[in-house]
């Protein structure tokens, strides 16, 4: 006779809800997988509203409505067929302590990457992909970063534990070239002069095709290793409310989905999705928008990195 226990689950609100039901091993390093997404839940660096250390688990469970889906549309390909991915759980540090979990990001990170596998991590406020570009560097070298985002993150004044200055710290550490990055949905203020990186802002990036967004991002990385990160706040409030510091004017799901898929050349070698705050959001749209930029990122990086007829 068969168990009623131990069956596969497809619903949407039963039992642990781990990245489009991926597996969930005890032990991620040792594993064969291609892929592990990594949780990190943390917010002590943010300046505005509270909240994006409740972003992974929220994530996970609006992703369960895209695990059905075997060739998600518009992709030619069936992405858990072609690329073994695991959900590497979320990491666990002493509460309040923002220097050890720096460290843990960049250890844990070191580890699953010297294990062969590429990590999409889910955020936590945007701080955490300052210790991910670390990580990735010691196996990549430097890198260009492709940044979607309301604001540059390259602000000076702020503390070392601060969501606003990773990309002010991250060239002068040289884990990224700024001159091959990209900085896509900008709408707040910066120094423009000596900035760096090359810019496209939100009302340029609304005003232009996607496909000409694709193709300036190609050439400024060119060949170079790729570090893509996803504030979601580089989404409009309408499509993506829940967050920590929403600015008006930003990108729909829909052309930000065009982008991404657009960028099928580029050698990406890292990314994340941060800054999904839930207790603002509503009826989940901007989880669910997190989530899908997610699966987006995993069929890049497979198509990338596969034999994808």
């Amino acid at each position: 006779m068969n168990s009623i226990f131990n069956q596969v689950d497809n619903s949407l609100y039963s039992n642990a809800m781990t990245f489009l039901r991926l597996p969930m091993p005890t032990d991620p390093v040792s594993t064969d997988a291609d892929i592990a997404v990594l949780g990190l839940p943390f917010d002590l660096a943010t300046t505005g509203r509270s909240g994006a250390r409740m972003g992974p688990t929220a994530i996970r469970q609006a992703s369960i409505n895209l695990a059905w889906e075997g060739k998600r549309f518009p992709w030619k390909f069936n992405l858990l067929k072609k690329t073994k991915i695991i959900d590497a759980g979320d990491l666990v540090y002493s509460t309040g302590d923002a220097n050890a979990f720096t460290q843990k990001v960049t250890a844990a990170a070191t580890q699953l990457l010297a294990s062969g596998k590429a990590i999409l991590s889910l955020g936590g406020d945007h701080f955490v992909t300052l210790p991910l570009l670390r990580a990735h560097h010691q196996k990549f070298g430097k890198m260009a970063l492709i940044h979607f985002d309301a604001h540059t993150d390259t602000y000076h004044d702020g503390s070392a534990y601060d969501h606003g200055t990773m990309f002010y710290h991250a060239p002068k550490e040289g884990l990224i070239d700024p001159e091959k990055s990209v900085q896509i949905g900008i709408r707040t203020a910066y120094n423009e002069t000596g900035h760096g990186f090359n810019v496209i802002n939100a009302p340029q990036a609304n005003d232009m095709r996607a496909e000409q967004i694709a193709s300036f991002i190609k050439e400024k990385v060119q060949t170079m290793p790729v570090y893509l990160t996803f504030d979601i706040d580089c989404l409009d409030p309408a499509f993506a409310p829940g967050t920590g510091t929403p600015v008006c004017g930003g990108l729909s799901t829909d052309k930000i989905l065009k982008i991404l898929r657009a960028l099928t050349d580029i050698n990406i070698v890292g990314m994340d999705v941060v800054e999904v705050a839930p207790a603002y959001d509503n009826s989940e749209i901007t989880a669910l928008a997190a989530a899908t930029i997610g699966v987006e990122l995993l069929h890049l990086w497979t198509i990338k990195n596969k034999d994808i007829c």
